[in-house]
């Protein structure tokens, strides 16, 4: 991608640094849950305090009554941070709480610059947001991609020039954001396994019954993409009265012999209803992946959660921050946080 990261911003000794990082985290009784998405944001900041730089932090959390005391006070635990107060190492309070950052607001992004000397995004998985943390800041700072961030773009992008057989498996709902890939990789996946409510929407364009199942209004053209003959979908499920749950056991083994054939395979998506405990599909799956010798590109809120409750995380080739941006990032090519960034 044409933009520059962090290793290639020069001398930073004794500069101000600010770093838009997501640890819009999970939360449950006052305690952080769930720390990837920190993690995965350490080796920059590391790279950052061995140059000498001064760096402020900057996040969002959905939450707008957590202003992110609670993630400092977890992350204060391996990291010198401070919370406003002035240091080397310092984390602002939570973006949703000033004006203008979902607006866009350049009096935001100017109030957020002042004193800073450069920009850092480390927030691949918010960087398909217009935002003033994302794309307002690259506009009056120098700006550098993080080393997460880099790797994000660089490694999603491994399914634009995949090694073949390749197998896309697209499972969860929301169809209508999910139509643009189906669209896409139908150009370049050799077999597309559709699971989740996705599928719902093609067992009703085939004229099956479905019952009360989470499907989406709209045609879609469903019938002529299945056409195709890349498209596979489950051949059995689970029910629930007459709502399809979660994708069966025949399913399953008809997965396991195309995924043991494939050389590159990208997963985003549960194949059940993940929210409502049907797992059963989405964690075997997960095993399947994960025990494969393709090269595996995995990511999405509920397909992350099924890899760690089976403690697979190191088990893929690559595991994506992104949810929404990842989806986007696979069905353009680029991001508005990417295209900020070019700009420099």
């Amino acid at each position: 991608m044409d933009f520059k990261t962090i290793l290639e911003a020069g001398n930073i000794e004794g500069k101000t640094v600010l770093v838009r990082v997501d640890w819009n985290v999970p939360i449950e009784n006052g305690k952080v849950v769930d720390d990837f998405r920190i993690k995965k944001t350490l080796p920059t900041i590391e790279y950052l305090q061995k140059a000498g730089a001064k760096i402020i932090l900057i996040s969002h959390h959905d939450s707008e009554s957590e202003n992110l005391q609670t993630v400092y006070e977890y992350v204060k635990g391996f990291l010198p941070l401070t919370f406003i107060e002035p240091s080397d190492l310092m984390l602002l309070p939570n973006l949703r709480m000033e004006k203008g950052e979902k607006e866009n607001l350049r009096d935001l992004a100017v109030k957020l610059a002042s004193g800073v000397d450069l920009f850092v995004n480390e927030a691949f998985s918010e960087s398909h947001r217009e935002y003033a943390s994302i794309v307002g800041l690259p506009k009056l700072l120098p700006s550098f991609a993080g080393l997460q961030f880099n790797e994000e773009v660089k490694r999603l992008s491994n399914a634009f020039y995949p090694k073949h057989p390749f197998l896309f498996i697209l499972g969860g709902a929301k169809f209508e954001t999910k139509l643009s890939l189906i669209d896409k990789f139908l150009n370049i996946a050799d077999d597309i396994f559709i699971g989740g409510a996705l599928a719902n929407n093609f067992f009703k364009a085939m004229g099956q019954d479905v019952g009360d199942s989470l499907v989406s209004d709209g045609d879609f053209g469903l019938k002529e993409k299945i056409q195709e003959g890349k498209i596979i979908l489950p051949i059995d499920t689970v029910l629930d009265g007459t709502r399809i749950e979660d994708a069966g056991p025949k399913t399953i083994e008809n997965l396991k012999l195309r995924i043991e054939s494939s050389k590159f395979i990208l997963w985003n998506g549960p194949l059940g209803e993940f929210e409502k405990s049907y797992k059963t599909g989405t964690l075997e799956l997960a095993k399947l992946i994960a025990n494969s010798e393709a090269e595996t590109i995995v990511g999405g809120g509920d397909t992350l959660s099924a890899i760690k409750e089976l403690g697979l995380l190191d088990k893929f080739s690559f595991v994506s921050t992104g949810g929404g941006a990842m989806l986007d990032f696979l069905a353009t090519g680029t991001l508005v946080g990417i295209e900020a960034l070019k700009r420099i």
